[in-house]
């Protein structure tokens, strides 16, 4: 055995590491470079090269390239936003009949009088579809003939966190993998500068701040490097990225080099795939230092941009993350998904008013903003939470719903001026064209040029999938 090599059995990384003047906490790059979250690599051995996806070819024609997720966490009231329900209003106040609610699920309301709790606001007719959108939103309004309403979305977990993992794995069970870490799984990403699955969070007023924990976008049981990324709007882009005092990007490259040789040796010796996800996430991370803080500075974008979404630099608003959002679309990242909290609405839902303010301008301007870059064609946006608002009150508030909701979607391959679904006269369930969260993550997978029965991944004796056994295409919304 020549002598290097002895002496790099002799040295574990961990000590080179605590031996180096930095060490490479400065390119940790958060949860990417955790190691207890970097497992296995789907690549093959000795390649480094940018993961390109299992989908090879395509199942059938492609109609989007990326998902900008507008993620409004807490359950936003579909009866303040975008189900118009006149016959709520008339009946406020009066007893909800328990032909709705007998023998029903409802978080806080069980054993107490159920009495209906008419919508807050008015709703109006936007564009030349005419749909029916809280006065709230005039913005989104004004976009009304891009955009599709669903109305009919149902789902199955009635409190936060099930219902947020619900969302966004196809399962009620913590640790599977997110919709975004399967899409870069499919697909892979067409950046070798950036993720291709990117979170960004914001916060606002009037509703009760629920936490999102970091699993909502982990890769589960498959592959880590197919983790989504935090990314912060405000302060440095990515926790560490930064050299330390006195370090220069050389220093800095070296280091990566020579961490890298002692992984590769150790790869060839032990032949563990998680050492190649080390490799090409310190590589990407080394990569990042020199294009993310200015990716992340919207100062860049002109005023007239910056005044049409109503973002100030360095405020890490929605609206700014919605800006944010757009430049990380042109950089080629797949999943960009943006939390906003504040949507629980269970002391005065009248508080929507607050969450419109934060919402309605920069939702609007980012469809706007692609549409005029051509970027909307090949871009799916969805609005929405992870379930909906009682008809019923609670004191001033409306209570966790799961039998009828809305999202919004717009973009490639959706139909525009479009309501789709229904709930009852009450808005209570959802009853006619109802869609499942299966359906939806099916209809997402479809838009890519996925059959979502065949992006499957063997685990534990079993090929698990996304919409895991159900889930139909919602063909009703397809352009």
């Amino acid at each position: 055995m020549k002598p290097f090599e002895q002496h790099l059995q002799d040295l574990t990384r961990r000590a080179f590491l605590s031996r180096v003047a930095t060490g490479l906490g400065s390119i940790a790059l958060g949860s990417l470079l955790n190691p207890g979250l970097l497992r296995a690599a789907a690549a093959p051995a000795g390649s480094n090269e940018r993961w390109r996806g299992i989908i090879d070819p395509l199942h059938h024609p492609a109609k989007i390239k990326r998902v900008i997720y507008l993620y409004q966490a807490g359950g936003p009231s579909h009866l303040e936003t975008f189900d118009y329900k006149p016959k709520l209003a008339a009946m406020h106040g009066q007893g909800m009949p328990e032909s709705f609610t007998k023998g029903q699920q409802i978080a806080q309301l069980q054993g107490k009088e159920l009495k209906c709790h008419a919508p807050q606001f008015p709703f109006e007719r936007y564009g030349k579809s005419g749909q029916q959108i809280c006065s709230l939103f005039p913005q989104i309004g004004s976009v009304a003939d891009d955009i599709c309403i669903v109305r009919s979305m149902f789902t199955e977990q009635i409190n936060h966190d099930p219902a947020h993992t619900f969302m966004n794995t196809g399962s009620v069970i913590p640790g599977r993998p997110s919709m975004g870490s399967w899409l870069t799984y499919g697909l892979g990403a067409e950046t070798e500068d950036l993720p291709g699955f990117v979170v960004l969070t914001s916060a606002g007023r009037g509703g009760q701040m629920q936490p999102i924990a970091s699993r909502q976008w982990h890769s589960g049981y498959l592959p880590s490097r197919f983790q989504g990324v935090k990314f912060q709007s405000n302060g440095d882009p990515v926790l560490y990225l930064k050299n330390p005092p006195g370090v220069t990007r050389r220093d800095e490259g070296e280091i990566v080099d020579a961490v890298n040789q002692l992984n590769r040796v150790q790869h060839d010796a032990v032949h563990d795939p998680e050492i190649l996800a080390r490799i090409s996430q310190y590589e990407m991370a080394f990569r990042m230092q020199a294009g993310v803080p200015g990716l992340m500075d919207i100062a860049q974008e002109p005023a007239a941009v910056l005044e049409q979404y109503g973002a100030q630099p360095g405020d890490g608003s929605f609206a700014s993350n919605c800006l944010l959002a757009r430049r990380l679309a042109e950089k080629g990242v797949r999943f960009i998904q943006l939390y906003h909290r504040d949507w629980d609405h269970h002391d005065d839902v009248s508080h929507v008013k607050f969450k419109a303010e934060e919402v309605d301008r920069p939702t609007a301007a980012l469809i706007r903003d692609l549409k005029e870059r051509g970027l909307f064609d090949e871009t799916l946006i969805i609005w929405g939470g992870e379930f909906g608002r009682t008809p019923m009150a609670q004191g001033k508030g409306r209570d966790h719903h799961i039998k009828g909701f809305s999202l919004m979607l717009a973009g490639g391959g959706i139909k525009g001026g479009v309501t789709y679904g229904s709930t009852d006269e009450l808005g209570y369930e959802a009853v006619e064209n109802r869609v499942s969260v299966h359906d939806l993550h099916a209809t997402m997978l479809h838009l890519f040029g996925i059959d979502h029965t065949r992006l499957t991944y063997r685990y534990q004796g079993r090929n698990f999938r996304l919409t895991d056994v159900a889930g139909e295409v919602v063909q009703g919304i397809l352009a």
